[in-house]
């Protein structure tokens, strides 16, 4: 994917234009999406619930505290829970954010959850297995799946960011449901780029969700 991953942006970005004369205008006026996708899923959970609900520089000021605790380096499972959650809120984190780092740590060691085989699975499955972990909710997985790994076709219609460029855009009375959103993506034909669209829709907001 690495070597053709700006040649998928492209050519979903030109669909895009072609497709939607609204989203057109917004497309000619940035550049390409600037995301790309790895392999470090669990990272990028950690950091996710870490950085909940926190700006960009507190969220990276308590994550380096967190490392600290480790010697700098990402942990593992089983050394995130041979620490107590009172180690985790010396750093920083919230007794709830320090549970729910456990949790996706516990989960993995029981093989509730299991990064080698989300590639081979759908977005839907996706969901399903990582919202077993508490604190991970629809969005976050959402996000998880665009910025973390590369699918295009990811409509994360509960985005507040995501409703109000659309009712801008599209000239709405009132901001849109996640269902009117779906509706919108049929009708505007952006399946199978969801995901570029949306990347569009908050570059229109210069308003790029904070994902770690």
């Amino acid at each position: 994917m690495k070597n053709d991953w700006p040649a998928k942006l492209a050519q979903g970005t030109a669909y895009l234009k072609s497709a939607d004369p609204t989203l057109a205008r917004i497309i000619t006026a940035h550049p390409l999406p600037s995301f790309r996708p790895h392999t470090n899923y669990y990272h990028e959970l950690v950091e996710s619930i870490v950085s909940q609900q926190l700006s960009i520089k507190a969220a990276d000021t308590i994550f380096k505290r967190f490392l600290d605790l480790f010697g700098g380096s990402f942990p593992a499972p089983e050394a995130i829970l041979a620490q107590d959650i009172e180690r985790y809120r010396s750093v920083g984190l919230s007794r709830q954010k320090a549970a729910y780092i456990r949790d996706l740590a516990e989960k993995i060691i029981t093989k509730k959850v299991q990064f080698s085989h989300l590639d081979a699975l759908s977005n839907n499955e996706i969901i399903a297995e990582l919202t077993q972990v508490k604190g991970i909710g629809v969005w976050t997985v959402h996000m998880f799946l665009i910025f973390c790994m590369g699918r295009l076709d990811v409509l994360p219609t509960g985005d507040l960011g995501i409703q109000n460029g659309i009712q801008r855009l599209y000239n709405l009375p009132e901001r849109p449901s996640p269902v009117y959103i779906e509706e919108l993506a049929i009708t505007q034909k952006w399946h199978p780029y969801a995901s570029i669209a949306a990347w569009y829709i908050w570059r229109s907001l210069n308003n790029t969700p904070n994902v770690g």
